[in-house]
């Protein structure tokens, strides 16, 4: 019913940047909070940085400072901006939101992911 896309991971050298997007579609009637989350290899899922439909943002501890999340309403968009990227950032990035359907249900929806790796 709904689908995310994430795009824009790649791999960068250590005090580089990158900057991920998620698009969402689908049977949306409202998004709600946005997020992104990560995961390295045998780790768990992480929480980096959300931000709610008014634009309220809050990070991770390790994020804070250097990644800034935004997001872009009119076209279904939230965005991760990474600065000063560090080897212990490679994850896998998932994009994560709140959204009311059509039918007025709310329920989250995940991305598929993108890679990012920073090499040091």
């Amino acid at each position: 019913q709904v689908q995310l896309v994430e795009s824009g991971g790649g791999l960068v050298q250590a005090g580089g940047s990158l900057r991920l997007s998620c698009v969402a579609s689908g049977s949306i009637f409202r998004l709600n909070a946005m997020g992104w989350y990560r995961q390295a290899p045998g780790k768990q899922r992480d929480f980096v940085a959300r931000i709610s439909d008014g634009g309220v943002a809050n990070y991770g501890d390790s994020v804070k400072g250097r990644f800034t999340i935004s997001r872009d309403n009119a076209k279904n968009t939230v965005y991760l901006e990474m600065n000063t990227l560090k080897p212990e950032d490679t994850a896998v990035y998932y994009c994560n939101a709140d959204v009311t359907l059509t039918t007025r249900a709310t329920t989250g929806y995940w991305g598929r992911g993108t890679q990012v790796t920073v090499s040091s």
